[in-house]
């Protein structure tokens, strides 16, 4: 059983008046001011603002299969350290998790690590592969309840298997999660289409790749009557589809990057492979939609798409380095840059995009739920006044390709709870 904590002085989403927040029995006891301590540690927070805990969507904690760039355990506690009380583990290891073995193996390797939960992604397809579905039915009746399934790094790109993974979920209320990529657009895309790619001599990566994906599956979605999750939105384009397919009723979400709100395709004018990144990062333009399309809800959360790689992985020629940025130590704070402190997002708004709503998408209990009495201890306390600058040395996870490095970031997390207990902070 946890121990009890006192919470001095917090702000509940930024809110009001400071107030105390106890933790009993893994659940919030109390909240009101000047309460006694008691027998509970006190931890004093004097306006630091307390959020539920932040749950990812879309996680690459990499184990099975290359534990030299990240482990359940690193993974977790880089997780932890952002904030977050729940991942969701994407399904892109080795083996791949396409059958309740591995989707079981990864959970339980969550539970013991114990510095968050850990909601294991099935995969849609057998290896990846695109050609036959994967074993849906029996990942979701693991003991990991797989509700989320993603072949994410690569794009279920035939509509008829799509067509039929849509509606085999809808038995047990699962929903895809697509990486939307036409491959054929993308033959040996390097980066974003656009002015800069043909300055540097790069292969483009078109936009309607990305949102020619998009409208067919919000398509298919309707006309099967299904759940679809596009994953790391990235276009202008794309947030007008998705915006059009939810006024006509469909039942899509939707998420964006931290890199994808902050980061332009001008970044990898260096060739520094650290900004390589799949869906690529792309114009100023592309940028404003996507913050405009998470303001207004039309992109419903944030996810970090956390892709840890070795230093040989990312350290050399571009061409060569695989795609991917660490991102879940800097996620949170990012977004209090490009959303909060513009005024795009109250501190509410971004518990609602970064803990509530990929809560309800991923169907995690206990998570996302509001601060009140009763409700699960699962929460991300964050200091709006400790700017930091970050250092890729000073990470908990194993890799250290994150594209902020050296980058002041205005807010940090210093403590994050899970069912009472701390998993992170000091003090």
């Amino acid at each position: 059983m946890a121990e009890s904590w006192l919470l001095r002085g917090v702000l509940p989403y930024g809110e009001g008046a400071p107030v105390d927040v106890r933790l009993a029995d893994g659940r919030v006891a109390e909240l009101a001011p000047g309460l006694a301590p008691g027998s509970s540690r006190v931890l004093e927070a004097a306006g630091q603002v307390l959020l539920p805990g932040l749950v990812d969507l879309h996680t690459h904690l990499r184990e099975p299969g290359r534990e030299d760039a990240e482990t359940v355990e690193t993974g977790t506690r880089a997780a932890a350290a952002g904030g977050f009380t729940a991942v969701h583990a994407m399904a892109n290891t080795d083996p791949v998790a396409d059958n309740a073995g591995v989707v079981e193996q990864v959970w339980r390797l969550g539970r013991e690590a114990g510095h968050c939960d850990v909601a294991p992604v099935g995969a849609v397809t057998i290896g990846l592969r695109g050609e036959a579905l994967s074993e849906l039915g029996t990942m979701a009746d693991s003991a990991a309840r797989v509700r989320v399934f993603s072949d994410d790094g690569l794009c279920v790109s035939d509509a008829s298997l799509m067509r039929r993974a849509l509606e085999y979920v809808k038995a047990f209320d699962g929903v895809i999660a697509q990486h939307a990529q036409e491959p054929r657009l993308t033959v040996g895309a390097q980066m974003n289409e656009g002015v800069v790619s043909s300055r540097l001599g790069l292969t483009g990566w078109p936009s309607v790749a990305e949102e020619a994906v998009i409208a067919r599956d919000c398509l298919l979605a309707a006309h099967v009557r299904s759940r679809l999750h596009v994953c790391h939105v990235s276009t202008r384009g794309s947030v007008d589809i998705l915006r059009l397919a939810k006024a006509r009723g469909i039942d899509v979400t939707a998420e964006v990057t931290p890199h994808h709100l902050l980061l332009t395709d001008e970044a990898a004018c260096g060739y520094d492979a650290t900004f390589k990144v799949n869906p690529p990062l792309r114009t100023q333009d592309d940028v404003d939609a996507v913050r405009e399309g998470l303001a207004d809800g039309t992109l419903d959360v944030v996810a970090t798409d956390h892709a840890p790689h070795t230093s040989q992985d990312k350290e050399t020629e571009w061409g060569a380095a695989l795609p991917g940025m660490t991102g879940l130590e800097t996620a949170l704070a990012v977004v209090a840059e490009t959303m909060v402190l513009p005024g795009r997002l109250t501190w509410r708004q971004v518990a609602d995009r970064m803990s509530a709503r990929p809560a309800v998408i991923g169907r995690l209990e206990g998570h996302g739920r509001p601060l009140a009495v009763g409700e699960p201890a699962n929460l991300a306390l964050v200091d709006t006044g400790a700017a930091w600058t970050v250092d890729p040395a000073a990470s908990v996870s194993r890799s250290r390709n994150t594209p902020f490095a050296g980058r002041r970031l205005p807010v940090r997390v210093t403590a994050t709870f899970l069912r009472g207990a701390r998993t992170h902070g000091e003090g």
